[in-house]
């Protein structure tokens, strides 16, 4: 290791104990211009359901989606586990359940802390310091404040008039530029940018979804951050193209949004009813369940027309 020359991790312009990044870009005034236009008639859910069997990444060994009963209404009966009797638990029916899951399962985002450079994540801080035996103490997905903002999609596959980009296609920075002026829209500082391959019509066939993914290049995502957005997401199973070709970094589009620009990243995106429909500017509205220290979250993304 001693050959490896390791990169800098990004410095918050917003001071030395920032943990949200470019969340920071919005505020009371933005929230507010976006949800004044918002047409309430039709909403977009654009996240997948969880289930037994469900599609996720595992390569890395990270366990699939379990869930199971720990009550029954029958079980109860039985065991008596909650203590209130036969009588009460033959009339009162009681169900509950576990779920088992890596954090990055489904339609998620992930947290600044999930990709770093060597120790250290963005805005410097570092595992010596800010990693317990448990969880990160700093940048997990407890700090991804609700995201309110206008939303675009760049429907990639539709411009290149295709069911779906071909697998490891590197999504350019003229692709992105063509997508937008095709759709009339432009990129501007607090966007949420969202970005089709098409992967997601095939779900939930996990072979066909996941592995040798379409995404953005670094070069692309680098172009991206430039426009100062807030959160970046795709229809795949990582944003960025994979394999990513970089012989130094497996997946260099993820360090450079997470731990460079400090914009979160979205993953497994429904995007097919927004190109259905060829709805590219609404208002996007999601947030994660704020797991403390997590690395990434599940996340219920909602997108809403907006009026003239």
């Amino acid at each position: 290791m001693s050959d490896v020359k390791i990169p800098d991790v990004g410095k918050s312009p917003w001071g030395p104990d920032d943990q949200q990044g470019a969340l920071n870009r919005m505020d009371a005034k933005s929230r507010a211009a976006i949800m004044s236009r918002i047409d309430g008639s039709r909403v977009y859910d654009l996240s997948v359901d969880y289930f037994l069997g469900m599609p996720s990444f595992q390569a890395a060994g990270d366990p699939a989606y379990q869930i199971w009963m720990t009550h029954t209404p029958r079980g109860t009966v039985v065991d008596n586990l909650n203590g209130q009797g036969k009588r009460i638990n033959s009339c009162c029916g009681y169900s509950g359940d576990v779920i088992l899951m890596y954090t990055h399962t489904g339609t998620h985002i992930d947290s600044l802390n999930h990709f770093g450079y060597g120790r250290k994540i963005y805005n410097g801080f570092d595992a010596d310091e800010h990693l317990g035996s448990r969880a990160w103490q700093k940048g997990g997905s407890e700090q991804i404040i609700p995201i309110i903002s206008r939303g675009l999609l760049l429907d990639i596959a539709a411009l290149k008039g295709v069911e779906c980009l071909t697998p490891s296609y590197g999504i350019s920075i003229d692709d992105c530029r063509a997508a937008a002026k095709k759709q009339g829209v432009e990129i501007s500082e607090g966007d949420v940018v969202l970005l089709r391959t098409g992967r997601m019509q095939y779900w939930p066939d996990g072979t066909r979804v996941f592995g040798n993914s379409p995404g953005v290049t670094l070069e692309t995502a680098k172009w991206l951050t430039s426009r100062n957005i807030v959160v970046v997401g795709a229809d795949n199973e990582a944003v960025e193209k994979t394999p990513s070709g970089n012989e130094d970094n497996w997946l260099p589009g993820h360090c450079h949004f997470l731990t460079e620009a400090g914009v979160p990243q979205m993953e497994c995106l429904n995007l097919e009813e927004l190109s259905r429909d060829k709805l590219y500017e609404f208002a996007f509205i999601g947030a994660p369940i704020r797991l403390r220290g997590s690395t990434g979250s599940p996340i219920r993304p909602l997108a809403f027309p907006l009026r003239a």
